[in-house]
């Protein structure tokens, strides 16, 4: 059985998530502490909210290297995968500097509403990351990272959108797996089992 641990900043999306990882037959944890993430097996940065917030808790908690130097399997969900970008015009703020480029906050215009909410069909070549050109996920964000060469799935909204980034060690996702149906399982599945 795999093991989970989820970072516990205080807030978002932790139970959902907790809840679609269980039904996959995953143990979870949960840990606020760095040595918490610095022994976990497997690691979930979730998130709902503002960067610039996040970045405080991180910071009031002690987290930043732990997060840095975590050399297992991890994922970053919404906010979780802005937060490994470099900065985030959301509070102006530095983020964890795991991937390069900044996050940005999104346009409207007379066809595109923001925030991107909702359903949204992505391409990728990535076979292994659960997913297929086709499908549809569930997104919710007004801000998003930059479209580079650690984007193995993208979807458009005005302009291209990364889904699935990878680097090393992290994954991130802009979507929200726990809320993407059956698709979100398979992308959870695959990430537990990769």
């Amino acid at each position: 059985m795999n093991v989970v641990t989820l970072v516990d900043l205080g807030y978002g999306n932790l139970g959902s998530i907790e809840t679609a990882l269980r039904r996959l037959g995953t143990e979870v944890r949960r840990t606020s502490e760095a040595a918490g993430i610095t022994g976990a097996e497997r690691l979930l940065l979730p998130g709902v909210g503002a960067a610039g917030f996040a970045m405080q808790r991180i910071a009031s908690l002690g987290l930043a290297e732990a997060l840095r130097g975590f050399a297992g399997p991890a994922l970053g969900i919404c906010l979780g995968m802005h937060l490994l970008f470099e900065r985030s015009e959301e509070g102006d703020v530095a983020l964890l500097g795991l991937l390069p480029g900044d996050v940005r906050k999104m346009t409207p215009s007379a066809t595109v509403t923001i925030p991107h909410m909702g359903w949204s069909k992505i391409e990728t070549d990535s076979a292994e990351i659960g997913l297929t050109s086709g499908d549809y996920v569930y997104f919710a964000h007004s801000y998003a990272a930059p479209d580079g060469p650690s984007t193995i799935a993208r979807a458009h909204h005005g302009i291209p959108v990364p889904a699935v980034v990878r680097s090393d060690n992290w994954t991130g996702a802009q979507f929200h797996p726990e809320r993407s149906g059956p698709v979100g399982a398979r992308f959870l599945e695959a990430w537990l089992t990769a």
